[in-house]
């Protein structure tokens, strides 16, 4: 579907552009929970998210010359106007082949303290240093004269149809992506740090979904970004529905296999941020955390060897909780009334995943090497033949 372009109005062009796409709602899959206005992260207030995308050349691999399919994407808990504005947070990884770096501290201070950034695997060091750089520039310590900090930078390998060894991703790309932080509507799929990104036998790379939760009188939001990378086409599972299984036979006359790759089915890895404006604390939001891999499960992903699958949770609320100089104090759900936002991170997860799929187009990288969207017709007929098919 190509995307509506109203030259005369810049703002409304990416919001309309993002709105023309479809997603796996609009395909007829259907979810459990009812999702907020945009069904993306950004319905937590406060949360922004920006991109940097870099896709050029094609055929051989030249290292450092290309092709170039990768990119970095910057999230900001309460935007990046709030500056040093730390929210409590955790993590958890279910396979740990993979990097996210200053993870340590989350867990031992129990506060995030910088924006998450991801990108491809050999482009951790770089980014991480231009958000120092960025820190020093910005002031992000608001006037500290003596401050320590540890950049959260999340990876997933997109070396199947990227230079990675070209290191194409710059401090200028990182920059780029923080300063297209912004609330609204996100683009999905090959976007951002998702780019070159495969997912369960197909196309993959960014993706987005939330959830609305009400607590007793409170309504809360809960938000999921995934950059998807991980999986065997025969373990897909869209809706409950065997979708992988049910396409292999018809798909593998199609797709031709890659002519020069090492990859191994179901290697890949899977970064997941959680957001929620609900009052948790660390300890909660690790148990956010360890939901994730549930939300994944359901859509086929199975943990291998070589999946790196790191996931990361964090609240806004609370947002005096932190203090260098004095006590505070800070509010929370209570543990017997949390389970309506472990249930809305299963769900976000697994629309989140099938969103990005949805989203990615067809991607020839270096060397021939080619990841081959999700058939939105054959999605459709085979969620049908199992009435799973939501008109």
């Amino acid at each position: 579907m190509k995307k509506l372009v109203l030259l005369p109005f810049a703002l409304l062009i990416g919001v309309v552009a993002f709105a023309q796409k479809p997603r796996a709602r609009d395909l007829g899959v259907p979810f459990e929970g009812t999702p907020g206005p945009w069904n993306a992260i950004t319905d937590v207030k406060g949360v922004e998210v920006g991109y940097s995308t870099l896709i050029s050349g094609s055929g051989e691999n030249k290292a450092g010359k290309g092709p170039v399919r990768t990119g970095v994407t910057a999230l900001f808990p309460r935007g990046k106007a709030r500056q040093f504005s730390p929210v409590y947070a955790n993590w958890y990884s279910l396979n740990g082949n993979g990097e996210m770096t200053g993870t340590t501290w989350v867990t031992e201070s129990g506060f995030l303290e910088t924006p998450i950034m991801i990108t491809n695997t050999n482009s951790v060091g770089v980014v991480r240093d231009a958000v120092l750089k960025w820190f020093v520039e910005t002031d992000w310590y608001r006037g500290e004269d003596w401050w320590y900090t540890y950049p959260v930078v999340a990876e997933t390998y997109d070396g199947f149809l990227n230079d990675i060894y070209g290191f194409h991703v710059t401090e200028a790309h990182a920059r780029e992506a923080i300063a297209k932080a912004a609330s609204g509507p996100l683009a999905e799929g090959n976007v951002g740090g998702g780019t070159g990104m495969m997912c369960l036998g197909f196309k993959g790379g960014t993706g987005t979904a939330s959830r609305l939760v009400r607590l007793k009188d409170i309504t809360y939001t809960l938000g999921v970004l995934v950059q998807s990378n991980f999986g065997s086409r025969r373990n897909l599972a869209v809706a409950g529905v065997p979708v992988g299984m049910e396409l292999m036979d018809t798909l593998n006359n199609v797709f031709n296999a890659p002519p020069q790759s090492r990859r191994q089915e179901g290697d890949g890895s899977i970064i997941v941020i959680v957001a929620t404006d609900a009052p948790l604390l660390p300890h909660q939001l690790k148990r956010l955390a360890q939901r994730v891999p549930l939300g994944i499960g359901l859509v086929g992903g199975r943990g291998s060897n070589g999946s790196g699958d790191i996931f990361l949770a964090f609240s806004t609320a609370n947002e005096d909780a932190f203090n260098r100089d004095a006590n505070t104090r800070v509010e929370t759900v209570s543990n017997d009334q949390i389970t309506p936002l472990l249930e809305a991170t299963v769900q976000a997860v697994e629309e989140a995943i099938i969103n990005a799929m949805v989203a990615a187009e067809t991607m020839e990288g270096i060397n021939g090497n080619k990841a081959h969207a999700l058939p939105h017709d054959l999605l459709r007929e085979t969620l049908s033949k199992y009435n799973r098919l939501q008109e």
